[in-house]
């Protein structure tokens, strides 16, 4: 999820609207689910659209978006974390339930973060999940589940259903992919963050999930490999299922 080099060139913010799948019967029928898939194929492109700063609550104000990192082979995060959400977006289908995710494509710029919270609000999704690949040192690897802060005023309403949902993703993205926990933050895959405006704004129980470190040649073998991130994806959809006890 780190930030990479930002091209000089300037373009205007696209509005992506969010997508809803249909779905067929199953056990999460009924069940609406937001997929997140961070960054966005053009943001590179925009430095002066996703540098603009967007509220993110309580007078705070953070950068409407980033370009996300790449593995050294070029594979970037934008193109991963669609990839990985259109995959899980098929499972959760599969299972029954509605899907909404906050961009359409891996084409274009943004949405900003605010509004990339706002889509699962306003779906009344009983969970959000936020896909992403982190990009630390080469010797950091595994991956971890960030869940909200406890803050009065924003986050204090979904802060205990968040901390459900986060420690069901874990424990269903380890057993289903067995990747390790994070041996460079967090504790036990779990960490707690305060700034990010996608957990700040959100209304509904949401999480972000930074599947492994793109920078680290074993982690970045395997999110560039297809058949392991359907792996990652049908346990992305088992954390989601066990959090909503389907």
């Amino acid at each position: 999820m780190r930030t990479a080099a930002l091209l000089l060139t300037a373009a205007t913010l696209v509005a992506v609207p969010a997508a809803a799948a249909s779905a067929s019967a199953g056990p999460l029928t009924g069940t609406v689910i937001a997929i997140n898939p961070g960054h966005n194929g053009g943001n590179a492109g925009a430095p002066s659209a996703i540098n603009r700063p967007v509220p993110i609550g309580q007078g705070q104000t953070k950068a409407c978006d980033t370009t996300g990192t790449a593995t050294d082979a070029g594979y970037s995060e934008a193109a991963y974390n669609w990839d990985v959400a259109l995959r899980t977006r098929r499972v959760l289908r599969h299972r029954g339930a509605r899907v909404v995710m906050t961009r359409s494509s891996n084409t274009g710029v943004g949405p900003c973060i605010d509004e990339r919270a706002r889509i699962p609000n306003r779906a009344h999704a009983d969970a959000t999940v936020s896909i992403h690949a982190d990009g630390a040192g080469a010797s950091d690897r595994g991956f971890h589940v960030i869940e909200p802060a406890r803050i009065p005023g924003l986050t204090d309403d979904i802060f205990s259903a968040s901390h459900r949902l986060a420690v069901a993703l874990r424990d269903a993205f380890r057993a289903g992919t067995g990747e390790p926990y994070a041996n460079y933050l967090g504790r036990d895959g779990i960490d707690r963050r305060s700034d990010l405006g996608g957990l700040r704004l959100s209304d509904v129980p949401s999480v972000f999930i930074e599947t492994g470190n793109m920078r680290n040649a074993t982690d970045a073998r395997r999110l560039g490999d297809a058949h392991y991130r359907l792996r990652e994806a049908r346990a992305i959809a088992n954390g989601i299922a066990r959090f909503l006890r389907r």
